[in-house]
């Protein structure tokens, strides 16, 4: 099973000039990308969770493409517009994945009230009954969850 180092709010230094509201929702966003490779709910880095920006709502926070998920940190995330543009990126030989930027942008742009997306890609076990399954669904929490079965 996976471990997952426990990340201290108390500890983590705040990158200068990043407002504390984006800071805690880059610390909590982090930490879901961690869990959600706990539970071994990856397809390496090919998934993506977003999070808008408290204040700022044109702008969201993703994965860098190609970082797993154990390696993302609130620092490595990426900001980016609805259009695409990159805002800031801390890690600049990773950019954003054109397909995770596609969903995640047009969740955020058409659902202002969603402050979070997690899109997960997974295998299961449906054999003859096709070859997609997709649900959506928003929870209480204000988190869209789009799954994608792939049999």
């Amino acid at each position: 099973m996976n471990t997952v180092p426990r990340i201290n709010r108390e500890s983590a230094q705040r990158a200068r000039a990043i407002d504390p509201a984006e800071w805690e929702t880059r610390i909590d966003l982090a930490a879901c990308y961690r869990l959600v490779d706990l539970y071994g709910m990856t397809d390496l880095h090919l998934n993506h969770i977003s999070a808008r920006v408290p204040g700022h709502e044109q702008h969201f926070l993703i994965n860098p493409f190609g970082m797993m998920y154990e390696e993302i940190t609130a620092s490595s995330l990426v900001k980016i517009d609805l259009a695409g543009n990159i805002i800031a990126n801390a890690n600049a030989e990773y950019g954003i994945n054109l397909a995770g930027y596609v969903i995640h942008s047009a969740i955020h742009r058409a659902r202002s009230d969603v402050a979070c997306v997690l899109h997960n890609s997974y295998q299961c076990g449906h054999g003859g009954l096709g070859a997609q399954m997709r649900t959506a669904a928003a929870d209480p929490e204000r988190i869209a969850l789009v799954a994608h079965c792939v049999s």
